[in-house]
């Protein structure tokens, strides 16, 4: 039966998505943070010990609260650096992709428009994104299929931890609501499904026409 691995899999779109690939018989394990905790690289390594490969591998974790560039602390950038970047390193060093497999990376739209109020979550996660991109080269020699999704404003508790007034906010977005968890679920499901393999190495945009760049 063919494995998937899910990080950050019993919430919010984690939890979407291993919920979508549960429903076409994927042998799921939805991993929560007394699991893994990406942000502690002794956490990382245990993990890695017990879940040495997989055939789907979702790299998905939470990121930072909101704050101004002067108050972060030297703690804080080391912290996110673990839980945003170097966990996710350290993970694709040491498990194998089992040939024909995928790689998806669920990180945000702040990788392509920067936030001012989330200036570690853009710093960490385009760096992590860059690594990624390059990556994909060499996973594609074994038919490894890495995506890359950039949410942007999706109905999570994330979201509703980012902004005052979900309502009012939705007012102002060109669909007039947030994504939900379930559309990014179902779409990872029909690339496997469908077994789409010649999409990899994108960056997909999921924001429901909210940004403004074109690439």
């Amino acid at each position: 039966m063919t494995r998937a691995i899910v990080l950050g899999g019993s919430r919010g779109i984690g939890k979407a998505i291993s919920d979508a690939l549960k429903s076409i018989d994927i042998d799921v394990f939805a991993a929560s943070k007394k699991d893994i905790d990406t942000s502690n690289l002794d956490s990382v390594k245990e993990f890695l010990k017990k879940n040495t490969q997989t055939d789907i591998l979702v790299l998905n974790t939470g990121g930072p609260a909101p704050t101004p560039f002067k108050v972060i602390t030297e703690g804080d950038w080391k912290l996110y650096h673990n839980q945003l970047f170097l966990g996710f390193v350290t993970i694709l060093q040491n498990i194998k992709i089992n040939d024909g497999g995928y790689i998806f990376l669920i990180s945000s739209s702040v990788i392509k428009e920067p936030n001012t109020k989330l200036i570690i979550s853009s710093a960490y996660r385009a760096a992590f994104s860059e690594i990624f991109k390059v990556l994909s080269k060499e996973y594609a020699q074994n038919n490894i299929s890495c995506v890359n999704i950039a949410p942007g404003p999706i109905n999570t508790d994330r979201t509703r931890e980012l902004i005052d007034n979900v309502q009012e906010f939705e007012k102002t977005l060109p669909m007039k609501r947030l994504g939900e968890p379930e559309e990014i679920g179902n779409f990872i499901k029909s690339i496997i499904q469908n077994k789409i393999k010649y999409l990899s190495g994108v960056t997909i945009n999921f924001d429901g026409a909210n940004s403004n760049y074109i690439f």
